[in-house]
């Protein structure tokens, strides 16, 4: 399926390529990965340089209510300009990732977790129901939280994250 666009779309995209590149901040929520583990960081860090982006920030937490909270706050307070969150985002009693940024979102994106359950869809079935994939801005930060698979965090990144990631922070900091 072709990307459709508008004209001002395109003008947007133009506009927030010129100022450079997005300085970006990667959680990875779970309780058995290990940097050495950790293949959705890696790739993220692989995506991100292609396209001439930073990494400023990594960390890898369990699933506790407070452990999120305070990343997403030290990553906020920092020069991250876009927060990447991975794990978390199901319905089991463990998966607290989504409550907690729920309540801390000043703006939400709606059409983020909708359009990923879409391409999800595609993927896996009736299960992409159970996804609670979430963006929005937090201070200033665009803030997006995927599941933790690596095809969920591929599929995020080729079809939402990647094609408008320069586009997001621009929007959010002008």
């Amino acid at each position: 399926m072709a990307e459709k666009t508008s004209a001002s779309t395109e003008q947007h995209r133009e506009m927030a390529a010129e100022h450079g590149s997005v300085l970006v901040a990667i959680v990875t929520v779970s309780d058995t990965r290990t940097p050495e583990t950790d293949k959705n960081a890696a790739y993220l860090r692989e995506q991100l340089a292609a396209g001439g982006n930073e990494v400023v920030g990594y960390r890898i937490i369990k699933d506790e209510p407070d452990q999120v909270k305070a990343v997403l706050d030290e990553f906020a307070a920092g020069d991250a300009r876009m927060i990447l969150f991975n794990g978390g985002t199901g319905i089991a009693p463990r998966d607290t990732t989504f409550d907690v940024l729920d309540q801390a979102l000043e703006k939400t994106l709606p059409g983020f977790g909708e359009l990923f359950r879409m391409f999800s869809y595609d993927q896996v079935g009736a299960a992409a129901m159970l996804s609670r994939a979430t963006a929005g801005v937090y201070r200033g930060k665009v803030v997006i939280s995927t599941p933790g698979s690596t095809a969920a965090v591929q599929l995020a990144w080729e079809k939402l994250i990647g094609p408008e990631l320069q586009h997001l922070a621009w929007e959010v900091g002008r």
